[in-house]
């Protein structure tokens, strides 16, 4: 991020370790059986990413509340179906598979051996850390992760894009706005609106009922905007039918809170880290140990040797 020409690359991290768990199986073990296929898959994704886009800067991205309090007060369903346990002094535990958590704190340690840049900031999600580089970015960035909710940051006028796994890392699906409109009639700005109306149950997030995908792209098209759309309401010769009328009026408290909910956050108090993709490790004593104890083997070396080229 020192100059227009370099590239930022911005990984989803717990999208992407996620995908590795279940991608690998879980026979690939350390030397004591644990089960190490979550940090090895993502050592081998973040390999081949480096490999295939060059990125000069290159951070991931970490969930240090995956369900902010202040999205909950918004909406208490968000993301209600996915709490193991509620905590009540601080946030709630995310249901994970037992063999996977206790891996995430090994993938920490390793990208801090490596030089990676990881940051996580509390009281906010990935998205909101991701959203928030990518607004501060001078030059073009990829965004890689699983979750479509971030199609809203892209913007071909800025080479914002989404590299979206399809298949591991080694199939992408290149996000920019002319696949957005071909896919769901909306630009980068224009997808928040729809996710909105449409709803996301894996979120938690219930829409507004009788407004499905195909409908919200159809207002956004006729409208423009949420605001349009809300205006168009009170409007009786905007051109909505009257079930579509009744079901939006009747959803405006919804449709007031959501916004801030759904649209990741653009102000998130960054810390101050060194981006730049690092060509030998920060710390090799401690990579080294980390590498015997979790043997972490061909996947390593992969990535040193791609860091250092």
């Amino acid at each position: 991020m020192r100059g227009v020409t370099r590239r930022l690359m911005l990984l989803d991290t717990a999208s992407l370790y996620f995908r590795a768990y279940f991608g690998v199986p879980d026979s690939v073990k350390a030397p004591d059986g644990t089960p190490v296929n979550a940090v090895r898959g993502l050592l081998d994704f973040i390999d081949r990413l480096v490999k295939d886009h060059r990125p000069d800067d290159l951070v991931a991205c970490m969930d240090a509340d995956w369900r902010p309090q202040w999205r909950v007060d918004l909406i208490p369903s968000y993301k209600a179906h996915r709490v193991a346990v509620e905590t009540g002094t601080g946030p709630d535990e995310e249901e994970v598979p037992d063999t996977l958590s206790p891996q995430v704190p090994v993938i920490e340690d390793v990208l801090d051996a490596l030089g990676i840049a990881r940051v996580g900031v509390e009281g906010y999600e990935a998205d909101d850390v991701i959203g928030t580089f990518t607004g501060r970015a001078t030059g073009p960035v990829d965004i890689v992760t699983g979750d479509r909710d971030l199609y809203q940051l892209v913007d071909d006028k800025r080479g914002v894009r989404v590299l979206y796994p399809l298949k591991g890392v080694g199939t992408l699906q290149l996000t920019d706005e002319t696949w957005l409109r071909e896919k769901y009639g909306v630009d980068g700005s224009g997808y928040a609106d729809l996710a909105l109306l449409r709803g996301d149950p894996s979120d938690g997030l219930p829409g507004v009922p009788g407004i499905g995908e195909k409908t919200a792209a159809k207002l956004l098209d006729a409208f423009g905007d949420l605001a349009g759309i809300m205006t168009a309401v009170d409007d009786p010769k905007s051109g909505l039918t009257p079930s579509q009328r009744r079901r939006l009026d009747e959803s405006r408290p919804y449709v007031a809170l959501a916004p801030e909910v759904v649209r990741v956050a653009g102000d998130v108090p960054l810390p101050d880290v060194d981006t730049a993709l690092p060509h030998t490790p920060r710390d090799p004593a401690a990579l080294d140990a980390l590498a015997a104890r979790w043997g972490l083997g061909g996947s390593l070396q992969r990535l040193l040797t791609t860091l250092d080229t």
